[in-house]
């Protein structure tokens, strides 16, 4: 890693993305940007975190915001087994920072992360990290390397729903539809699939700002910029991980993956029933 101390600049980053609109981008919407993303909060994680990479970065994060979190079922791991980690994803953020910090340790930081690949910008945590392409058609060139990384003795981790979860109409917060991406490669390559829930919740207004936005038909994830505030705000606070039995990939219709995808997303949910 470079010696230079990363740097979040919202300033810098808009000057670049707008180089001909930034002059009228006005001062208080910057300045709302800057405190709702918690700029001065994520350039001191990333000060004081700065030669850290892998899961040394997700544990320095986790103790800055002094976060314990209590994983089960760790004993249903069998060594020298490869395995898929299917998990819900109901933080957007601090979630996966767990799973790598807690899954990572214990394989010695041999992990793969399938993110979203805006995530990609996250440089500590760049060689965990594969991405997704949810922006755009994936390239062979990335399609490739995630073929790659399947097939090696890494473990992978995924949110097969790709967002993070949502208010249901029931009142409960739960993923939306998973993909079959994760039941596909664990039959190509022959991994088990680890069911994971993640016991954890972000703020109401967060939930009801994405069922709002979606109502009024704004296509701009606006509550994705607000992911920030609810990691910071679960700050001093302790959460559960439940790890269920692996499944047999032989167990796997590998026909049918789209239904396989929402028979495991089930499992995953019946971990704390």
């Amino acid at each position: 890693m470079s010696d230079e101390i990363l740097k979040i600049d919202i300033d810098a980053l808009l000057r670049s993305r707008l180089p001909r609109h930034y002059r009228f981008v006005p001062h208080w919407a910057t300045k709302w940007l800057k405190r709702t993303i918690h700029e001065d909060v994520i350039n001191d994680v990333l000060a004081t975190g700065h030669g850290l990479e892998g899961v040394d970065f997700a544990e320095h994060v986790l103790n800055y915001l002094n976060v314990n979190v209590d994983i089960e079922g760790m004993q249903h791991l069998q060594s020298g087994k490869r395995y898929v980690f299917v998990s819900n994803h109901p933080l957007g953020g601090l979630d996966g920072v767990a799973l790598i910090s807690r899954v990572g340790r214990h394989y010695d930081g041999n992990i793969r992360f399938m993110v979203n690949d805006l995530l990609m910008a996250i440089k500590p945590l760049q060689s965990i990290f594969m991405p997704i392409n949810k922006h755009g058609r994936q390239s062979r060139e990335a399609a490739a390397l995630i073929s790659q990384q399947y097939s090696s003795d890494n473990q992978m981790l995924t949110f097969p729903a790709g967002l993070c979860s949502r208010l249901q109409d029931d009142g409960t917060v739960a993923d939306l539809k998973w993909n079959k991406h994760a039941v596909v490669h664990a039959v190509h390559d022959q991994r088990d699939v680890v069911p994971v829930y993640v016991d954890a919740v972000n703020s109401r207004f967060f939930y009801r700002l994405a069922k709002w936005r979606k109502r009024l038909g704004i296509k701009f994830n606006i509550e994705m910029l607000y992911l920030p505030d609810e990691m910071f705000k679960k700050r001093n606070s302790t959460f559960k991980i439940y790890m269920g039995e692996p499944i047999a990939w032989q167990s796997l219709d590998a026909a049918r993956p789209l239904d396989e995808a929402a028979r495991l997303r089930d499992i995953v949910y019946s971990l704390i029933k």
